[in-house]
């Protein structure tokens, strides 16, 4: 078989039990791909060695017949996520030389499945960004351009190396992790398939903390099927994260049926905002269309607190950042500012965070504490929180008024090109997550796939959110969708 990192994860599972490859070669082709790819940036620490090591023990494993569905399978990891013995940086500056002694228990998970751990992947600095241009290993590059233009597209944040490296086939799916989008947003941006699952499905312990309280890892793949083995693979109950649900986890591939006959698709007035590009507008119609033609039943909605999440989410989030980041300070792990005669413990905190931290989190940080502090805590935090609840309300009461999935653009637009969103107004980079946003905030499962492609080639993603712990069920109706629209384009190979 030839070109087998082009093949998605139930291909080449199917491949690989059939005897027609191995594990050690599709292990090798996705390094000769990702070793063609420098270009792209996506991968920013590579694992050649341990690929190739857990390549041969999974080969071994299929033919005693004792496989699960991702042994065997190359896979990219988030720089979010701890792995042991290979450097964890989140992508900033102030994680450098942090290997950890420790496996998060999602990769962890991936691995006691059999995956092949390729390297890890670039991604927005603590996860905050939205274009995967606040780096600290420099930006991650689309494979996509805009026809007949060379310029660099961004892959979308904070999960571009993600969505990157699985959209041009440098591996059969990756990690990410979603705080207000950063799985669903560059998804829809590259063409490919993200799920953030339900709050609590998927363990956080051992990914780098942004705000927990918001925060979820998904899987990013070629398809929604490819979707849900994985995910199946990354769910469970961890004892060691007090979030994490004691759920069974249902086999999410078997309920791929396709069969939507009867469902109720809603549709959120308030997500028709001003100024959205007509070829949004038109995807959006022509996904309720195809939904509709597939046997659903087309319901419109309203989710009138939708208007403040954005806000909400932009207290809640730095809130909880400058929290989480209190921990890096240049005392324990990472990077320590040099310090001059004189300096006190003080001076070691502010110039070790100062040198450490991007502007961006930088930012966050200071947005958070603001809002947590002593004045404001009432007049914003607590405010946002009562915000969040009417929001997480909204959403109930569309479904126990018999509504089984929503129906949503994606992002507001398609991918823009890299320095295309100045530094000089943050608020326009933060509108990216106007779709996203509410389903963090109401700890919901929210799935993008891809739907079409804008007048300059460039991909195009619907989003639907389902109920909480109903993730076979959305991956059913995202099926649907999928096998209706059709997507099959893959980006021109520039790099």
């Amino acid at each position: 078989m030839s070109d087998l990192n082009k093949l998605g994860l139930a291909e080449a599972r199917d491949a690989l039990r059939k005897g027609d490859t191995t594990s050690v070669e599709l292990t090798e082709a996705c390094l000769k791909a990702i070793d063609a790819a420098d270009a792209l940036n996506a991968f920013v620490h590579k694992t050649p060695e341990v690929a190739m090591e857990r390549a041969k023990a999974a080969d071994e494993r299929i033919k005693a017949g004792d496989a699960p569905s991702m042994c065997g399978l190359p896979v990219g990891i988030k720089d979010l996520f701890c792995t042991k013995g290979v450097a964890s940086q989140a992508a900033s500056g102030i994680l450098e030389g942090f290997k950890p002694e420790y496996e998060s228990t999602v990769s962890q998970k991936l691995a006691d499945a059999g995956s092949v751990m390729l390297g890890k992947l670039n991604m927005d600095e603590f996860a905050m960004g939205s274009s995967n241009e606040t780096s600290v290993y420099g930006n991650a590059v689309s494979p996509w351009r805009r026809d007949g233009d060379e310029a660099q597209i961004t892959p979308g944040g904070s999960s571009g190396g993600s969505a990157a490296a699985v959209a041009a086939d440098l591996c059969l799916a990756a990690t990410g992790t979603d705080t207000g989008g950063s799985i669903r947003q560059p998804a829809a941006f590259t063409g490919t398939v993200g799920i953030k699952p339900t709050y609590g499905r998927c363990s956080r312990w051992g990914i780098v903390a942004f705000a927990s309280s918001l925060d979820q890892a998904g899987p990013m793949t070629k398809s929604v099927r490819d979707a849900a083995i994985m995910l199946e693979a990354m769910c469970g109950h961890d004892p060691k994260d007090s979030t994490s649900a004691e759920l069974a986890v249902p086999d999410f591939e078997a309920m791929l049926t396709g069969d939507i006959k009867g469902k109720k698709i809603g549709i959120p007035k308030e997500y028709r905002m001003d100024g959205m590009p007509e070829e949004i507008s038109k995807l959006w119609a022509d996904g309720a269309e195809m939904l509709k033609a597939a046997g659903a039943e087309i319901v419109d909605i309203s989710l009138p607190h939708t208007k403040y999440a954005l806000p909400a989410y932009y207290v809640i989030a730095p809130a909880e950042a400058s929290s989480n980041l209190a921990r890096y300070d240049g005392v324990r792990y990472g990077h320590r500012a040099a310090l001059e005669a004189g300096d006190g413990i003080t001076e070691m905190y502010e110039k070790t965070r100062a040198e450490g931290f991007g502007s961006e989190v930088q930012r966050r940080v200071m947005i958070g504490t603001y809002v947590l502090s002593a004045g404001f805590y009432d007049a914003y935090y607590n405010r946002a929180r009562r915000v969040r609840t009417l929001i997480k309300k909204d959403f109930e009461d569309v479904f126990a008024a018999g509504v089984d999935a929503i129906l949503t653009p994606a992002t507001p637009s398609a991918a823009f090109g890299l320095g295309e969103m100045t530094e000089a107004d943050p608020v326009q980079m933060y509108l990216n997550d106007v779709f996203t946003v509410t389903v963090n905030l109401a700890g919901l499962p929210g799935v993008a796939v891809p739907a079409g492609l804008d007048k300059q080639g460039l991909p195009l993603g619907l989003q639907l959110i389902g109920k909480p712990w109903e993730e076979g069920d959305l991956l059913n109706t995202a099926y649907a969708l999928e096998n209706a629209a059709g997507f099959v384009a893959k980006p021109q190979q520039w790099w």
